[in-house]
């Protein structure tokens, strides 16, 4: 399932409800800047990343989920959910975006956050 932005209020896009997305899995925001992918944990937690590895550009959304880490399809990367950082001795990062849930609903802001380039 892609992801569609519904509303925006004050910075942040309603982009649907925290059981759009499974457990330990990830949907996709589509966005023309770059995809943003959104993931939920086994404790509900939700994280947003670029859709881009740091590592060779592999879809994080297509990764397995464990703990708070998500691993790249392709090589195994393994990037942190809450920092977008590659974990050691891998380095790089993928970049962050805000998100939170009310009322069972997910808000994302498009923004990036500072600290990681945008395009990583």
């Amino acid at each position: 399932m892609q992801a569609v932005a519904k509303l925006k209020t004050g910075g942040w896009t309603e982009i649907g409800t925290l059981d759009d997305i499974p457990r330990q899995g990830a949907r996709v925001v589509r966005r023309a800047d770059g995809d943003i992918a959104v993931f939920r944990t086994l404790d509900d937690e939700v994280f947003a990343l670029r859709d881009k590895c740091p590592h060779k550009g592999g879809p994080l959304s297509q990764g397995i989920v464990h703990g708070n880490k998500v691993a790249c399809p392709l090589h195994d990367w393994k990037i942190s959910l809450d920092t977008g950082m590659a974990v050691a001795p891998d380095e790089g990062c993928a970049a962050r975006f805000p998100v939170r849930v009310d009322g069972g609903k997910v808000f994302l802001s498009l923004t990036p956050e500072e600290g990681c380039s945008t395009n990583a």
